[in-house]
């Protein structure tokens, strides 16, 4: 047992922690979310991701994104993301895709070689592309659905999209699923109402508004995520 790894491998046992090191996990978006998530898997150790995200960090990501500090402002969060896990495990294999995974993309990125998918990215035709392509190719997914205007962690639930409520993004998203035929899809929910944020002049007259976020809610759920992925990976 490596002193690394060690307390996690008292729960899990040395079979589990191997079935983890041997896993390929893709994470879509590495925002609040899924930087909590690549943080915890790499923490359970598992050694291999592919990344996928084309933005970079900028200082309003400061409040809740574990890859955002003032010495990463301007970075890939690709490249971010990639370099805080090989301080974690240098024995990490990191693949990254500076892009936005879109449907007009889709067929450059396979997903067939990979054990786990998370979803962790906010554009609703991306997302449902992912679910049809996952079921698709029989690979498990996890989809995190909206954790913007909320302050409640403990409102967040793990369920199947169609057992899901109150969450605009995932009631959006059941309508659309159905119409693609896909029957399941484990997602992250809030069952908290979506507050309404308080915005100044210039952000009012912003086309698209803002979202408000906190440090603890997208980062509850991308923990969430991250220990179902575990638990279905080691089952």
């Amino acid at each position: 047992m490596s002193d690394n790894f060690s307390r996690t491998e008292m729960l899990l046992g040395a079979e589990s922690m191997k079935k983890l090191k041997n896993a390929h996990i893709a994470v879509f978006g590495l925002g609040g979310v899924g930087g909590h998530v690549c943080e915890a898997l790499a923490r359970c150790g598992i050694e291999s991701f592919t990344l996928f995200d084309n933005d970079t960090v900028a200082p309003s990501n400061l409040n809740r994104q574990i890859i955002a500090t003032v010495d990463t402002i301007g970075m890939h969060k690709t490249d971010a993301m990639k370099n805080r896990i090989l301080s974690i495990n240098p024995n990490v294999k990191v693949v990254t895709h500076n892009v936005f995974y879109l449907p007009e993309n889709a067929d450059d990125f396979p997903l067939s070689g990979f054990d786990y998918i998370v979803d962790a990215i906010d554009t609703i035709s991306a997302k449902i592309e992912l679910a049809v392509r996952a079921e698709k190719c029989n690979v498990p997914i996890i989809s995190s659905m909206g954790t913007g205007n909320k302050l409640n962690p403990a409102d967040l639930k793990v369920s199947d999209i169609y057992k899901t409520s109150v969450c605009p993004l995932a009631r959006t998203m059941r309508s659309e699923l159905k119409k693609c035929g896909v029957k399941k899809l484990k997602v992250v929910y809030s069952e908290e109402k979506p507050l309404t944020p308080f915005f100044s002049d210039e952000e009012n007259s912003q086309k698209r508004q803002p979202v408000g976020s906190t440090s603890f809610v997208p980062s509850v759920a991308g923990l969430i995520i991250a220990s179902e992925v575990v638990k279905d990976l080691i089952k």
